[in-house]
This record gives structure tokens, C-alpha cells and sequence, in this order.
């Protein structure tokens, strides 16, 4: 059983366009792909919605396990990039960059770091997943 469902359902806008609506959480916003990608580039492309999801995860984590431990944790900002390398195994890569304010000791940012590399997000990407598709 599941600990917890997630969803997100994404409509096209039709023949010869990547614009799409996505619609999660109760929110409802654009996707598409860049204007260089055949795209009309009107919202993120499904790679920078995985990077903000990694990055939005992490600084979410970090939030949570800073005030559990009230740890004078003043902001957390992380930026994450995507870049695709056919000739690695694997070929996608992460570049993750994470901004610590307050007045945290190394000890504390030692760890933060460390709890970043727990995150759900992470995990899943770093773990892998599986994908059932059937029709609707």
C-alpha cells in the first residue's frame, strides 16, 4: 500500500503544438517545450518540471529537519540543473547547488547537506521507479 498519492493530469492543446495544461494539486498551469525544441515555449518543459520538483523537494526537507531540530536555519534556496550525456551510464545528470543562511555551524551544514541527499525526490531519481501504462 501506498504512503502517499501523487497526481498530475496533462491535456494537449491539439495537432502541431507541445503547449500542454497541467493540472495538480488544485493548480493549473502551462507546459510546453523552448521555441529551439519545436516548442512555443508558453511554460517549463517536462525537464525543468523535474528539476524544480528535485529542488523543491530538497528545500522542503531542509525546512522540515532545520525546524525539528530548531537549528537557526534563516533560508534555504537550491538551484538544480539538468544535463543529458549519452555516452555516461546513467546519462542524465543533476546539478544541484544548495544555499544555506543563518548562523549555522559547520556541524549543521554538514548534515543538512547530508539530509539533502534524503530526500523523497532524490531517492526516487537516484533509485529508479516503475511505470505501468494502460489506456484510458
Amino acid at each position: 500500500m501506498a504512503d502517499h498519492t501523487s497526481s498530475a493530469i496533462v491535456r494537449d492543446s491539439g495537432p502541431g503544438s507541445l503547449s500542454v495544461e497541467v493540472a495538480t494539486a488544485g493548480q493549473v498551469f502551462p507546459g510546453d517545450e523552448p521555441i529551439e525544441a519545436g516548442g512555443a515555449g508558453r511554460g517549463p518543459s517536462p525537464y525543468d518540471l523535474l528539476c524544480a520538483a528535485l529542488a523543491t523537494c530538497t528545500t522542503m526537507t531542509l525546512r522540515l529537519y532545520a525546524d525539528r531540530k530548531s537549528w537557526p536555519l534563516a533560508h534555504v534556496a537550491v538551484s538544480v540543473e539538468h544535463e543529458k550525456d549519452p555516452a555516461a551510464t546513467p546519462p542524465d545528470m543533476f546539478h544541484r547547488i544548495v544555499t544555506l543562511s543563518g548562523d549555522l555551524d559547520e556541524d549543521q551544514r554538514a548534515r543538512l547537506l547530508q539530509i539533502a541527499e534524503r530526500c523523497p525526490v532524490h531517492r526516487t531519481l537516484t533509485g529508479g521507479s516503475r511505470i505501468e501504462t494502460r489506456t484510458g
